[in-house]
């Protein structure tokens, strides 16, 4: 949640920016409201225990279409959520969300550039295993929409560009929401590592060439996939350049000022490299450990990160199909600080154990509710829903799916001890 609202805030900022600077969007303002929507609704879809849990689920439902987060975020917006079908309100009839094999729920019935918005990946999930593999060659979660959701997108693409329109859609506000959620990736993660000790600026400085060199391997990946364009001269990535982003990042951790009167004491090369020491890690401990610091650490790198969002394509027949990036800079410093902590932190042990628990919960549970009469743990809504349509595999599992990528960390824990662990269930907790 905490994610979401800096999404939006940082979204919302670059919005106002690009109104602010640019020919076009200073007289066609770019709808900033739309902007703050799509950073707070973009991970909507996202499961207990993340990527993960996304992984999981996907393997449940790799022969019905899979699983995948933002996938799912169109499916909460568009259809889960509770609050319209095709019929509802608009008569006075009881809603029926299924019918005689035919969805009636709409979501909350949002417009179609709200959708567009977060529709960050315009092509469906393969199917089925033969699918995935004919096509991607690719194991893992898929990136897209599910079949399900296909004539929606075709509704979508023909309303916010138009039926001729053969490309790849993804407009300016969805564009927008990519680059802030990227920034908020990589500044504040960084700064939830700082606080919870699992970083410091002078451990990432100093970390040992052997493990910088699987993180500017990836950077340099992505500089290539992204500004290929660039000359190769520009795109250079190495171990110095590396150092030379961490050094710039951090100038006001290495920038250490001995105090003047310490300096007219007379000190020996020793003595001096010492204090530098001191006063370098007493800086980089001071940053780690309190919050002033932290918050105003990371907001001169999200501002700064702000000033270097640029239109890097203005498209003059369909504006809305404009694209947004950050400054070659900007970019490599973002990609830097996003893969520190994932190869620091979560790829620690100390976060492993966490996820590969959270992965056994949510196999036992989707193993326990597809089993026959398993359903009948699920909520009301839920068992009616499933019953609605009976004897339709698919349509089970990817209800069961559903509920269970609307949980919580916490609530699917518990939902585990409820139904498969040694705690005694009472029948006064609700779902």
């Amino acid at each position: 949640m905490s994610h979401s609202l800096e999404v939006a805030q940082i979204a919302k900022s670059i919005a106002i920016k690009l109104n602010d600077e640019h020919d076009y969007f200073k007289t066609n303002n770019i709808n900033t409201d739309l902007i703050e929507f799509a950073g707070l609704a973009h991970d909507v879809g996202h499961p207990p225990f993340g990527h993960n849990g996304e992984a999981q689920l996907d393997r449940h439902m790799i022969e019905y279409g899979g699983f995948e987060g933002n996938a799912q975020t169109l499916r909460i917006l568009s259809r889960l959520e509770k609050k319209q079908t095709t019929t509802y309100p608009q008569t006075n009839e009881i809603p029926q969300p299924f019918i005689n094999g035919q969805d009636y729920r709409l979501g909350l019935n949002l417009t179609y550039r709200s959708l567009a918005s977060i529709l960050k990946y315009d092509r469906e999930i393969p199917r089925n295993t033969d699918a995935r593999r004919n096509a991607l060659n690719e194991k893992h979660a898929v990136k897209g929409y599910c079949f399900s959701e296909r004539d929606l997108v075709v509704q979508i693409r023909e309303h916010v560009v138009g039926k001729n329109f053969e490309g790849e859609m993804k407009t300016i506000e969805c564009s927008i929401m990519d680059i802030a959620d990227d920034i908020a990736y990589s500044t504040y993660d960084l700064e939830d590592a700082f606080k919870g000790g699992f970083l410091t600026p002078l451990s990432i400085i100093a970390m040992p060439d052997a493990a910088k060199s699987p993180i500017v391997a990836k950077v340099k990946r992505r500089i290539d996939a992204n500004y290929g364009h660039l000359p190769v001269q520009d795109r250079q990535f190495t171990l110095a350049e590396y150092n030379t982003t961490l050094r710039r990042i951090f100038a006001g951790v290495l920038n250490v000022e001995i105090p003047e009167s310490l300096a007219a004491e007379g000190l020996d090369m020793d003595q001096y490299n010492a204090l530098v020491v001191s006063v370098t890690a007493s800086t980089s401990e001071n940053l780690c450990r309190n919050g002033y610091y932290r918050t105003e650490f990371t907001s001169q790198l999200v501002g700064r990160f702000i000033r270097a969002v640029e239109v890097c394509h203005f498209d003059e027949f369909r504006p809305v199909l404009s694209k947004v990036r950050l400054a070659i800079e900007a970019f490599v410093a973002v990609e830097v600080l996003k893969t520190l902590p994932f190869e620091a932190v979560i790829m620690s042990s100390r976060l492993k154990s966490a996820e590969n628990r959270g992965q056994w919960v949510i196999e036992q549970i989707f193993g326990e509710l597809k089993d026959d009469g398993g359903y009948l743990l699920m909520p009301e809504d839920w068992r009616l829903l499933i019953e609605a349509n009976p004897g339709d595999t698919a349509w089970k599992q990817r209800s069961i799916c559903d509920y269970i990528a609307g949980m919580t960390d916490a609530y699917c824990l518990e939902f585990y001890e409820r139904i498969l662990g040694r705690a005694a269930p009472s029948i006064q907790k609700q779902h």
